[in-house]
């Protein structure tokens, strides 16, 4: 191995370069996860609408095919990192408290910042579970101004119209939103980012960022549930 490739698997190893690791992917998959937000909005316009912007995505053909290598690339490093570091957190620090409190700043010691691994963990079986129902789930078809594409806005129809996934997606999504909340502060503290005196406002935008995001995904199962559109 090279002199570059063995630094490059020591920073790695290190703690500095696992919460790098971990920053980098979060932070890319926060971005993915609010064009997906904004693109799902979309079935609230119209279902033609929502059906041509999916058509649009699945004719970049094997373009799309890198991307989502990439993103599950990502998810399986922050998951993995993710944990190893927790791992090495709890050893350690050798017993668990018998009670947990805010440790304000710097440390942001919060619900969001204990539960990371857990809130991870179901976001994590949640993300198969989304793409069987969705992605690989039924097929329908529908023609938009002559072409004919996938009715996926029709599926979004089927599974929010049952009461599991349209408060089941919600629930999910709010626990996103507290994982976000600790998560892109924690991705820019690792980074090297941010500075003390501005950990209160980018604590506080993470917060407003994973909140917003878990409304805009909330909004579409509860609308269709309750036939708002």
């Amino acid at each position: 191995m090279t002199r570059s490739g063995s630094k490059l698997r020591n920073l790695y190893r290190s703690p500095i370069g696992k919460k790098i690791v971990t920053g980098i992917t979060g932070l890319g998959l926060t971005v993915f996860v609010f064009e997906h937000m904004i693109g799902n909005l979309k079935f609230l316009f119209s279902d033609a609408g929502y059906n041509e912007y999916a058509h649009f995505l699945i004719s970049f053909g094997p373009l799309l095919w890198i991307v989502e290598i990439g993103l599950l690339i990502f998810v399986i490093f922050h998951i993995a990192v993710g944990i190893n570091i927790a791992i090495g957190k709890r050893r350690a620090r050798g017993t668990d408290y018998l009670k947990y409190e805010s440790a304000g700043a710097p440390s942001r010691q919060t619900i969001s910042s204990r539960s990371m691994v857990v809130t991870g963990a179901i976001l994590g079986v949640f993300l198969v579970f989304h793409l069987f129902s969705f992605k690989y789930g039924a097929y329908y078809e529908t023609t938009v101004n002559g072409v004919v594409m996938r009715d996926l806005a029709a599926l979004m129809r089927e599974k929010f119209a049952h009461p599991g996934y349209a408060f089941g997606y919600p629930a999910v999504v709010l626990l996103l939103a507290l994982h976000l909340r600790h998560g892109i502060w924690s991705a820019f503290q690792s980074l090297g980012a941010t500075k003390p005196s501005l950990t209160p406002i980018i604590y506080s935008i993470g917060g407003l960022i994973g909140l917003l995001i878990a409304v805009g995904f909330l909004i579409v199962p509860i609308a269709i549930y309750f036939g708002w559109v």
